[in-house]
């Protein structure tokens, strides 16, 4: 049996004619920047975050430059943040010439550790970059305790995590100072191509924003500041303005997937008998629960690479977020750092798979997929 990492075809067909009529209304318009659709999913989505201003712009990448950029990080300043995300998190940070700085992740989340960030803090510490990885939020309490202590900004980077919620029922990108979303089409809400929003209850922030991601323009051709090109096309936020209206019912099948997916492998003996460790909706050391979303379902296994590659050839998609930690990456070669420095980023870099784990999954499926990894261990 065939299972993709991710189908977007099956969760496109059902709503195609929806699709192809709101982009028909775009083209009929011709407003293909910052049209009428912008504005509205700009409302819409902070709404949904349970925030006050959505700035839609290029992409989730752009949404974390542009926040940077907001809060004048450069030369000088030190950024703290995970060494365990995709690239755009520390990258932002380097290329607005600052410095990022690790600290090392928790390991049931694998979320950004606060007791490790508190060591890191120094006086030329300007933020930090929580990352909500695989659709939960990070320990975002005693972080915003630290940054309000120090007087730093907190940029949540909610990627993957569009309307996870906090364990205090906060939801993504409504905690800190800003937060940034991707709608890279294989998020759990996904564009036709790049794009992504600034999240923020500061109206200034917003406003400087709007600004900057239009060369820094207001009104066009006048610059006090120096900014980008970092618009939502409105295509996008058309494509976006429909698939919002399904988002929370894709969210709760994928919550059934994750729970099947649990079932079943409890039932396997791959737990006790193997080392599988399943994905936990928690910090190390309590039982605070998280409400996750499930952008990835991302299992521990011992011999991970030996089971990609069974896998693979039983027709069976999975993917490895992420193989190399930032502070192991070339280009931060610079930085000083060494493998042994961030024990935990390593070991979930080395042992970490995801599952296919999309709304149109399954029962059926699932249970191939778990008799696949049996079939590999040998339970």
């Amino acid at each position: 049996m065939k299972v993709p990492l991710l189908d977007l075809k099956a969760q496109h067909d059902p709503i195609q004619q929806e699709l192809l009529e709101a982009i028909a209304q775009v083209i009929q318009s011709q407003a293909f920047i910052l049209g009428p659709d912008v504005p509205k999913l700009e409302e819409r989505i902070a709404s949904y975050c349970r925030a006050q201003f959505g700035i839609g712009v290029s992409s989730g990448s752009d949404a974390l430059l542009v926040s940077l950029m907001a809060l004048d990080v450069g030369p000088g300043d030190e950024v703290i943040t995970t060494p365990y995300s995709f690239f755009a998190t520390a990258g932002a940070v380097s290329r607005l010439g600052a410095k990022p700085v690790f600290a090392d992740i928790d390991p049931l989340s694998y979320n950004l550790d606060p007791g490790k960030v508190k060591h890191k803090i120094t006086s030329r510490t300007k933020a930090i970059i929580p990352v909500h990885l695989y659709g939960q939020c990070a320990d975002m309490a005693p972080i915003l305790a630290l940054a309000a202590r120090h007087s730093l900004a907190v940029v949540e980077d909610a990627a993957q995590a569009i309307g996870a919620e906090y364990r205090d029922g906060r939801r993504s990108c409504s905690m800190g100072t800003m937060g940034c979303l991707s709608f890279f089409p294989s998020k759990n809400l996904g564009a036709f191509g790049d794009g992504g929003m600034v999240i923020t209850n500061d109206p200034k922030l917003a406003e400087r924003i709007r600004v900057l991601r239009a060369h820094g323009s207001k009104p066009k051709y006048y610059h006090k500041l120096i900014g980008g090109n970092f618009r939502l096309d409105t295509l996008q936020a058309a494509v976006l303005n429909v698939k919002l209206n399904y988002l929370d019912g894709w969210t709760k099948r994928r919550r059934g997937n994750a729970d099947q997916y649990r079932l079943l492998l409890k039932k396997s003996g791959l737990l006790e008998r193997a080392g599988v460790v399943l994905p936990e909706a928690m910090y190390a050391g309590t039982s605070a629960v998280n409400d996750h979303i499930y952008n990835q379902f991302v299992l521990r296994v011992p011999n991970r690479d030996g089971l990609r590659e069974f896998l693979k050839q039983e027709g069976i998609g999975t993917e490895v977020y992420y193989p190399v930690p930032f502070h192991l990456q070339e280009c931060f070669r610079s930085l000083g750092y060494k493998e042994g420095d961030f024990p935990e980023a390593e070991r979930a870099a080395k042992q970490t798979v995801a599952l296919p784990i999309y709304p149109e999954l399954t029962q059926e499926t699932q249970r191939e997929v778990v008799e696949k990894i049996k079939e590999f261990c040998k339970v």
